[in-house]
């Protein structure tokens, strides 16, 4: 009896160290990565979007980082640059501000040749877009113009944007910061939630994937990248390496192959990539093949990363400034005032998340593919490019996604196949993971943009939001 009492006050000591062990270990691994998080978010919100950091942690990082109760933090507005932390000082995280490329947080670099990075010539970095305010929405900056000619059910437009902003359950929060809605290439409706404003950049997360997709565009009509040639990725050039078959439309439509994790919860591919690693499309590029290219469908954060990489270095053949492609080419022509594309420590800009826009800014983007990629007269995306980037990519549940697009391309007799049942088939659109949007439906010459915080997701409908909207559209 007492040799048996002796081995289960063993085994019970036995697992008890190695359940500490274990939780150590996840505090190690795991607390780094929601300290990047906080600093790095913080950062942004602060100093890109200039917000208020205090309700900014308080409602939109605390109930999305599980650790966040357990990280302090610190802005430092001097040298712009926020510090976070955790149990006291421990697993500290730095992310500074850089005028022009925003918030990078300093990981795998120090912080000294990061603030050295040149991405633009410094004389660029003073130029800014102006738009005249005498001219209407998308060329000029003036406000919605008046419905009444347009066929447009005012009462009901309204009633859609207070049930956008509504918060019907406080445990579901909403938290919409801004609603723009074009009609027939006019701006018709916008509103903002308090403390917000038609001039301040916000964060579009996965909505940035789009925005790759549109600057792969350009390099193709350019005829600088071939969609259909294997996709120039330095780590997949050796003979015997499979990888080496990835092309770069398979990049854009998610059916590489490569076993990247999009999970966003600590010790996963996605968090580590953006919170841990110095390069971002490295990170992504080192993935093995889970399956033969085109075999399978995977929607990763780390493919548009590394088709950011490939942009960059293509530019980069004409000139170590690439930044300046990214606006001569897209961002300016579109009459972009106020966007930001952060780039990782390494200097490529994170194609998958991290790209900040005013609303206005970003239904100018829906407008620009509503357009077929044609902008006052220019062709900026090339010919048939829209219809590419919207054809469904095989073996997706509900014909859902395109080329770094959503699609609503499901059954046109079953709204239960289609990701929003009350919307036309050819809806499609840039979304972020907290259910900020881009939504463009050709069919009905609308854009729509929502930019917030969703918390969970659940908490917002799009569905709806689509629905209510028309309702009130000729």
């Amino acid at each position: 009896m007492k040799r048996n009492v002796k081995f289960a006050i063993l085994g019970c000591a036995v697992f008890l160290s190695l359940s500490v062990a274990a939780v150590g270990w996840y505090i190690v691994k795991a607390t780094p990565v929601g300290s990047g998080y906080t600093a790095k978010y913080l950062c942004s919100n602060v100093f890109v979007s200039g917000r208020d950091p205090d309700p900014v942690f308080r409602e939109e990082i605390v109930p999305i980082n599980p650790l966040a109760r357990f990280i302090d933090y610190r802005i430092d507005r001097e040298k712009q640059a926020v510090t976070a932390d955790a149990y006291g000082g421990f697993f500290a995280r730095t992310a500074i501000y850089r005028e022009g490329y925003g918030c990078t947080l300093v990981v795998g670099i120090g912080e000294a040749e990061l603030r050295a990075q040149k991405l633009i010539p410094p004389e660029r970095l003073q130029a800014k877009v102006v738009l005249d305010e005498t001219l209407p929405w998308p060329e000029g900056d003036q406000g919605p113009v008046d419905s009444v000619g347009l066929s447009i059910d005012g009462n009901k437009l309204n009633q859609a944007l207070d049930a956008a902003f509504s918060e019907p359950d406080p445990k579901m929060r909403r938290n919409t910061h801004a609603i723009v809605v074009a009609y027939d290439g006019k701006l018709v409706a916008e509103r903002y939630a308090p403390g917000f404003t038609k001039d301040m950049p916000l964060l579009g997360w996965s909505m940035a994937k789009s925005v790759t997709n549109a600057l792969v565009g350009i390099l193709v009509r350019q005829g600088r990248l071939d969609l259909s040639r294997p996709a120039p990725v330095a780590e997949w050039q050796k003979a015997d390496d499979p990888r080496r078959a990835i092309t770069t439309d398979q990049l854009l439509r998610m059916s590489s192959g490569l076993a990247f994790k999009e999970v966003y919860a600590p010790l996963n591919d996605a968090p580590n990539m953006l919170y841990g690693s110095a390069d971002f499309a490295a990170y992504a590029a080192a993935k093995p093949l889970a399956g033969p290219p085109d075999s399978r469908w995977n929607y990763s954060s780390g493919t548009a990363n590394i088709l950011a990489r490939i942009v960059r270095r293509t530019v980069e053949r004409g000139g170590p400034y690439y930044y300046q492609f990214l606006h001569a080419e897209l961002f300016d022509p579109l009459g972009l005032r106020n966007v930001v594309f952060e780039p990782d420590p390494s200097g490529t800009f994170v194609g998958s998340s991290y790209f900040y826009a005013t609303a206005r800014d970003w239904a100018r983007f829906g407008q620009l593919y509503l357009q077929d990629g044609v902008w006052q007269g220019q062709r900026l995306l090339p010919e048939s490019w829209v219809a590419y980037s919207t054809t469904p990519t095989g073996g997706v549940p509900k014909r859902q996604y395109g080329a770094h697009f959503w699609l609503n391309a499901g059954s046109a007799d079953n709204p239960a196949e289609r990701r929003w049942p009350d919307a036309p088939t050819d809806a499609y659109a840039a979304q972020g993971f907290q259910e900020q949007m881009v939504i463009v439906i050709p069919s009905r010459k609308t854009v729509l943009v929502r930019l917030g915080a969703a918390t969970p997701r659940e908490a917002w409908s799009t569905n709806a939001f689509i629905r209510d909207v028309l309702a009130a559209l000729p």
